[in-house]
């Protein structure tokens, strides 16, 4: 629940605020860092795809810096994490939701129990996007050739090779639903790059959190 005191500030006549100038940032410094890294760990994966290295500059550079952009990413991301965790704890209602989601696809919202800040498929989302983004950190380092790979037998670091590809393919495809979904529901994307959300959006897509926010 948010801080009523909050609330207020954040509550005018016409849109409430979703995201305060620092958790915008955040988010989009997640984003950019996570094309990056989506492009060269592609070009590292396949040689069909090492024409992608260009985006870090050639083959040499993106094997030196596509690790530490990924440290970049993950210490971002574990900020937004520690900011959402609690508004993405799984209720009765997140539950019923994701029964019902036929009729999320079918934009029947009004048969659908009343949600908090998030809906059960973003935190469900997020909570896959969490377990995706310790994956990769962890076998990120066990791969990590010019630092600590010596310190592994080699059947350890092929299991991490394949472990950091499934992590970033699960999160190349979270991403890409994480996107889609934004801009399937109108108003979203403008709730990251201004921060506000109209009264209405709130109240018909996240109803708990527009009473908690309002007090209506």
């Amino acid at each position: 629940m948010n801080n009523p005191d909050n609330a207020d500030r954040d509550v005018t006549k016409d849109s409430i605020v979703r995201y305060n100038a620092a958790e915008r940032i955040n988010h989009w410094v997640v984003a950019i860092t996570f094309v990056i890294l989506a492009l060269s760990g592609l070009a590292l994966f396949h040689p069909a795809l090492f024409w992608l290295s260009f985006v870090l500059g050639g083959g040499p550079w993106t094997r030196i810096l596509h690790p530490f952009i990924g440290l970049v990413m993950f210490v971002c991301f574990a900020l937004l994490t520690l900011r959402f965790w609690r508004h993405n704890l799984i209720s009765k209602n997140d539950v019923a939701w994701l029964e019902n989601v036929g009729d999320v696809i079918s934009n029947r919202e009004e048969n659908l129990p009343p949600v908090g800040r998030y809906n059960g498929g973003q935190k469900l989302l997020f909570w896959v996007m969490i377990a995706c983004m310790a994956g990769l950190l962890l076998s990120g380092i066990v791969i990590w050739r010019a630092w600590f790979s010596w310190l592994f037998p080699i059947f350890v670091i092929r299991l991490a090779v394949v472990l950091h590809a499934l992590c970033g393919f699960g999160l190349i495809v979270g991403i890409i639903v994480h996107i889609y979904a934004a801009i399937w529901v109108q108003g979203t994307v403008g709730a990251m790059t201004r921060g506000t959300v109209s009264r209405a959006w709130a109240r018909k897509h996240h109803a708990e959190w527009y009473r908690n926010m309002t007090g209506e």
